[in-house]
């Protein structure tokens, strides 16, 4: 019995370990890869923004293809140093890099629907702290040809199959989209995936980026 039992406890703590490794790896490994691909892509945008070249015919949205920077995102409610680059696309792997831009939905600026996706505890966790934001918080795009302020409208949680949300008017599919909109969205509640978190924003200016 006595050997059963420290065999027991033995395996136990092996088990705890494991689960303490892999939790510090899903906290601080995967932000370590973040980090490093979010530098890589601050540099190449910055680089490319005071030349866009010429349109790639295997590129998405914006001319970006899956996995490039199509834009800087500041939220200065959450800090100074809150500067994130946007991956256009929101697969697995994209997301992987940073918040992503749902491919097909407005661009920075545009009319519609402008749609990121962020993780929440994971892979730096760029929209961790997306509950903190108020009624009235800017949200700063930079895109390469000018500079987006939108202001938070609401917030609100839906069930993960509610796609509305994405929609050109969001809530509303089918409506013609007027003005030009911003949609955040993350797990929701912390280390679940039950549901999403969801805060949308209106543009309140443009500001033509100085070359």
């Amino acid at each position: 019995m006595r050997a059963a039992l420290r065999a027991f406890g033995e395996l136990s703590t092996t088990a705890g370990l494991v689960v303490l490794f892999f939790c510090t790896y899903l906290l601080c490994g995967t932000g370590s890869y973040t980090a490093r691909q979010q530098a890589m892509l601050r540099e190449r945008f910055l680089g490319d923004r005071d030349g866009l070249p010429a349109r790639d015919p295997a590129a998405g949205s914006g001319g970006v293809r899956l996995g490039g920077a199509l834009a800087l995102l500041r939220i200065p409610r959450l800090g100074d140093d809150y500067e994130y680059a946007v991956v256009e696309g929101v697969g697995w792997e994209q997301l992987r890099m940073g918040p992503g831009h749902y491919p097909g939905t407005a661009l920075p600026g545009e009319i519609g629907n402008f749609v990121l996706s962020g993780h929440r505890t994971t892979y730096a966790a760029p929209f961790n702290r997306l509950g903190e934001l108020r009624q009235g918080d800017e949200i700063v795009v930079d895109a390469r040809d000018a500079r987006y302020t939108y202001r938070v409208t609401g917030e609100r949680v839906v069930d993960p199959g509610e796609t509305a949300v994405i929609a050109p008017v969001p809530g509303l599919p089918g409506r013609r989209p007027t003005t030009a909109m911003i949609t955040l969205s993350t797990c929701h509640p912390e280390y679940s995936a039950a549901q999403r978190l969801v805060v949308s924003g209106e543009l309140e200016r443009r500001e033509e980026r100085r070359r």
